[in-house]
C-alpha cells in the first residue's frame, strides 16, 4: 500500500511539473503566455435559480434559414417592421425581404475572398479582424439608421440604405476597443455599449471565458458631442444591454458572473448600478419585449464544474495545462453538450418564465432572443440558422 501511494505521488508530481512547463504547448493556452486566471466572485451555488423548463419547450422551435446564415447573432426589425435584419459570421449584416436574404451592410472596407462562405461559423474566426464581425445591431426609430457593434472594429453606423457602415467610436479614454459587443439608444439617441475586454479579442473568446478576465467596460457615446465616457469599468465579459420600456434604466449582462445588472438613467439613482436578477448559467443579449420584460439568452446553465473553477482560479490555471484542447475544456464548463436556455424577468427583476433545450436537440445555443408577434425569435453565434419558437 505505501509503494502504491509512492507511486500515485510521483505520477502526480509528474503531472503538476507537466502542466507547469506544457513543454509540448499542448494546453488551450499554450499560445497565451501570459494568461491570466482571475476569480469570479459568484453568488453561493445554494442562490442559483434552480427552476428548470422540465418539458424542454424550446425543441418545439422551427429551424429557419438553414445553413443560409452563419452566426446570426443579433436580430432586429427596422422601424417600419421589416426584417430579419441579422449579423453573419463573415462580416455582412443581411435582410430578409419575405423571399430571400439579401446583403444591407458591412463593416470592413477590406473585405476580400477571405471573406468568402465557410462550412461553419467557427471558421471564420481566423479572419474576423480583416472581414469584420458584426455582433449587436439596433434601428434608431426615429432616423432608421441602424447602430452595430462591430467586435473588432468599434461602434458603427449605417443608414437606412445600407452599404458600408460608418466608424463611430474605436477608443475610449485612450484605450481602444477591443471586443466591442453590444449596444441599445436612448430617447436622447445616446449609444450605450459593451467592451468585453480590453485584453481579448472576439477569436479568443474562449479564453476570455477561461481567465475570467476584468478589462470589460460599459460606455456611452454621445452622438452630439462625438464624446465617448465609460460608465463602468473592471466587468467579467460584460455583454447584452437593453433599455427599459419607460427608458428610466437599462439593463447589462455580466458573463462570467451570470447576473444582470441595472444602470439608472434618471430619478435619485442616476448614475448608479445594481444587481438586477442572478441567472442560472452564462448570458449573452438581453432584450425588451413590448411589455417591458427582459428576454435574457444563456449560451448554457452553469455547472458545478464551472463554479468551482471560478472560484478557484489556480485550480482552473492548473486544469487548464491539461494537454487538452479548448474545445473540450469548454465542453467540461458547459457540462458537456451544447443547451440553450431562454429566460424571461420582470421590469422589477422577478423570474417570469424559463425555456431550454436541455438536450440540445433543437436550439443548442442562444445569443439572442427578439419577441416579435407572438413568437421568438433566436440568433446564435456558433448556429448556422435561427429559431423560431412560438409562444403560447
Amino acid at each position: 500500500m505505501a509503494l502504491l501511494a509512492k507511486i500515485f505521488a510521483l505520477l502526480f508530481l509528474l503531472l503538476a511539473v507537466y502542466c507547469a512547463v506544457d513543454p509540448f504547448k499542448h494546453s488551450s493556452i499554450a499560445e497565451f503566455p501570459n494568461f491570466v486566471a482571475h476569480k469570479v466572485e459568484m453568488y453561493p451555488w445554494s442562490e442559483l435559480p434552480t427552476e428548470r423548463d422540465s418539458k424542454n419547450l424550446l425543441q418545439k422551435s422551427e429551424i429557419k434559414f438553414l445553413n443560409q446564415v452563419q452566426g446570426p447573432e443579433s436580430i432586429a426589425f427596422d422601424p417600419l417592421g421589416r426584417g430579419p435584419y441579422t449579423g453573419l459570421a463573415d462580416g455582412r449584416i443581411v435582410f430578409w425581404n419575405s423571399q430571400s436574404w439579401t446583403d444591407f451592410a458591412y463593416t470592413s472596407p477590406n473585405r476580400s475572398e477571405l471573406c468568402n462562405p465557410q462550412a461553419s461559423a467557427l471558421a471564420y474566426l481566423k479572419n474576423e479582424h480583416i472581414c469584420g464581425r458584426p455582433l449587436g445591431l439596433r434601428f434608431d426609430k426615429k432616423t432608421g439608421d441602424m447602430y452595430i457593434c462591430d467586435a473588432y472594429l468599434g461602434l458603427m453606423k449605417v443608414g437606412p440604405e445600407g452599404g458600408l457602415a460608418t466608424s463611430l467610436v474605436t477608443e475610449a479614454e485612450g484605450v481602444p476597443l477591443k471586443f466591442t459587443n453590444d449596444l441599445d439608444i436612448d430617447d436622447e439617441g445616446n449609444i450605450y455599449f459593451t467592451d468585453s475586454s480590453i485584453t481579448y479579442q472576439r477569436r479568443n473568446f474562449i479564453q476570455l471565458v477561461f481567465s475570467g478576465d476584468n478589462s470589460g467596460r460599459l460606455l456611452k457615446y454621445n452622438p452630439n458631442t462625438k464624446e465617448t465616457t465609460v460608465l463602468v469599468r473592471g466587468l467579467q465579459f460584460p455583454n447584452g444591454v437593453s433599455m427599459s420600456k419607460d427608458k428610466s434604466f437599462f439593463i447589462f449582462c455580466e458573463g462570467s458572473l451570470g447576473r444582470l445588472r441595472r444602470y439608472w438613467l434618471k430619478g435619485e439613482k442616476a448614475g448608479e448600478s445594481e444587481v438586477f436578477a442572478i441567472l442560472p448559467g452564462f448570458p449573452d443579449n438581453v432584450r425588451t419585449n413590448e411589455k417591458g420584460e427582459f428576454w435574457v439568452a444563456v449560451h448554457c446553465r452553469r455547472s458545478i464544474y464551472s463554479y468551482v473553477c471560478g472560484l478557484y482560479p489556480g485550480l482552473r490555471k492548473f486544469l487548464l495545462k491539461f494537454p487538452i484542447t479548448a474545445k473540450i475544456q469548454f465542453l467540461l464548463n458547459i457540462g458537456g453538450r451544447l443547451h440553450g436556455v431562454l429566460v424571461k424577468y420582470s421590469p422589477e427583476g422577478k423570474l417570469l418564465q424559463i425555456l431550454e433545450d436541455s438536450e440540445g436537440k433543437v436550439v443548442k445555443a442562444a445569443s439572442e432572443v427578439e419577441e416579435r408577434d407572438g413568437k421568438l425569435w433566436i440568433g446564435s453565434v456558433l448556429m448556422p440558422f435561427v429559431a423560431v419558437y412560438q409562444l403560447e
